[in-house]
């Protein structure tokens, strides 16, 4: 009796080993180390790195630690070591040329899916009464419409944080624009801004940027300022140019490239489109959702496009 009780309850002891680790709702170990992202202040980026980082626990095992800090700054953590890995990467040539050719403490992960686009914006309602205010050589003559107390008699360009990625200084100096860059300090001051101009019909130029979830609820049209051209924004005090398109990259610690293991094999196969981004930011930004829930929502819901970014 004792032998065959033995044997049954070391049974059911394997079975429930089993059961434990093969059901679906059942979360590895973390036992693959820790990784480290950096999160710079706008929706969009924090909703890649949620996805990013909930993969990262949830299907391989890893412990994911968030760094908020500014662009400038992440680049920096990559070479102190307090970062691994910057999900969205806005050009930020100088500090390429830094940290990945002369350093050589960082290297691209390649591409993250997101095309970026910035430029100047204003509400569709001021293109509807002033059809040709979206051609930048007409500003001037619009310039009394964006006067605000902290511009005088100067129309006001609103502007986000000052860290972010910016010629807009250099460009109302160099085209002879009668306006001053105001920076409003945050994505969510330019965000409140736009949604306030729209329902109140309140004139706005502002500093904004694609992928970007608010363009799923209301209308801004883009100013067409004079075309990029390869090399035309090489003088940072000389711009007189529009912005480039970006296509987005990732960017990682050397180390981590090296050592990072299947970790860093999820952050190379990481590409996602725009939609899908501003389909997650949406819900952190607007539904309520904080960056966790947002984000097993979507991947609940996209397993055929993660699957393949998660190595076997």
């Amino acid at each position: 009796m004792m032998r065959r009780g033995t044997t049954l309850a070391a049974g059911l002891a394997a079975l429930l080993l089993l059961t434990s680790c093969s059901g679906p709702q059942a979360a590895p170990e973390k036992t693959g180390g820790t990784v480290r992202i950096a999160v710079n202040d706008w929706v969009g980026y924090r909703a890649s790195a949620a996805v990013l980082g909930e993969l990262l626990e949830e299907k391989l095992g890893y412990e994911v630690k968030t760094v908020e800090l500014t662009e400038a700054q992440s680049w920096e953590g990559l070479e102190k070591g307090t970062v691994d890995v910057i999900v969205e990467n806005w050009g930020r040539e100088a500090e390429k040329k830094t940290y990945i050719e002369e350093k050589k403490v960082a290297v691209s992960a390649g591409r993250n899916g997101n095309k970026g686009i910035i430029g100047w914006y204003v509400p569709q309602w001021m293109v509807e009464k002033y059809p040709d205010i979206t051609d930048w050589r007409n500003l001037n003559k619009y310039a009394h419409l964006f006067r605000t107390s902290k511009t005088g008699d100067l129309g006001q360009i609103l502007d986000g944080d000052p860290s972010y990625v910016t010629n807009d200084e250099a460009l109302v100096r160099n085209l002879g624009l009668d306006y001053k860059v105001v920076y409003s300090g945050s994505e969510d001051a330019l965000i409140k801004a736009a949604r306030r101009a729209t329902e109140r019909r309140e004139a706005l130029l502002m500093y904004f940027y694609e992928p970007q979830w608010l363009f799923t609820q209301l209308k801004l049209v883009k100013i067409n300022l004079p075309p990029y051209a390869i090399g035309c924004d090489a003088d940072a005090a000389k711009v007189g140019c529009d912005y480039p398109p970006y296509l987005l990259d990732k960017i990682v610690s050397r180390r981590f490239a090296d050592t990072g293991g299947k970790a860093y094999e999820l952050v190379r196969n990481f590409v996602w489109t725009n939609d899908q981004q501003n389909a997650v930011a949406n819900d952190m930004a607007d539904n309520g959702l904080s960056a966790e829930q947002a984000a097993r929502k979507w991947i609940e819901a996209n397993e055929i496009v993660w699957k393949d970014w998660v190595p076997s």
